[in-house]
């Protein structure tokens, strides 16, 4: 039905939470799935049809990797950039060697990747590149540094879709909110009331779930959306559409 039946497909940071539902979601579709990750044991447990092991923090494994990738498998039909990484969350955990290493992780590797990808996928005139950006491109839910490589990920993907739409090649960027995934974890088991408080911040009373941005991606990376390129669609439960508390607070008088 999407049309990616035997499509090529890499997805960077595949063995996360919304990498492994990636994952699972083309091999659902019939794609061959060439998983990447920065290590062979993956958080997640994984089948890729093909795992690449690299790491964005090192640009000769980032080239090398295309270099093992484009001989094996030729030029991809669809690259999901979804590796990214933060733990720096307010302004205070700033400092310079932050700043160089979630600049490169979130931003520069995934671009020198995506360059690296690009004259093949160029060649053929056909392809469609999807980066996992984030809501805290379009606003300030802390994470600062990752927040501004986002934001740098959004031009670029547009950047992409404007050069190289003449050569068949579409970008989008599919934009979480707070996703339920492992990384929730080590918050909840440390504050196990933190959900509720969290969830009521969202029009829809609930976080996101890997396979709903999934479902997201494999939509932008298909046929489905052969007219659309250029944009960024949130998957957020409505976080960015509007303020659920002030409605609450201020309009309603609801404590």
């Amino acid at each position: 039905m999407t049309g990616l039946k035997g499509k090529k497909v890499i997805i960077t940071g595949a063995g996360g939470g919304i990498g492994s539902a990636l994952v699972q979601a083309f091999h659902n579709e019939g794609a061959t799935v060439i998983a990447c990750d920065r290590t062979a044991e993956t958080a997640e447990p994984i089948r890729p049809d093909h795992l690449e092991v690299f790491d964005l923090l090192d640009p000769a494994s980032i080239g090398k990797a295309v270099e093992n990738i484009t001989a094996k498998f030729g030029a991809p039909d669809c690259l999901v950039n979804n590796a990214g990484w933060t733990r720096a969350e307010l302004m205070e955990d700033v400092t310079n060697e932050v700043i160089a290493r979630e600049l490169q992780l979130n931003l520069g590797g995934v671009m020198q990747f995506t360059n690296a990808l690009l004259p093949a996928m160029v060649e053929r005139k056909v392809g469609s590149i999807v980066f996992i950006s984030s809501v805290n491109a379009l606003m300030h839910f802390g994470n600062p540094v990752y927040a501004a490589a986002k934001s740098g990920i959004e031009a670029y993907s547009r950047a992409i879709a404007v050069e190289h739409g003449a050569q068949g090649i579409r970008s989008n960027s599919v934009c979480p909110g707070s996703t339920r995934t492992h990384a929730w974890d080590h918050r909840l088991e440390a504050e196990p009331l933190l959900l509720p408080r969290v969830t009521r911040l969202y029009p829809l009373q609930r976080l996101v779930s890997p396979e709903e941005v999934a479902n997201a991606v494999v939509f932008l990376a298909s046929p489905l959306s052969s007219g659309i390129t250029g944009v960024t669609l949130p998957v957020d439960a409505g976080a960015t559409a509007g303020f659920l508390p002030f409605i609450d607070t201020v309009l309603k008088g609801v404590s």
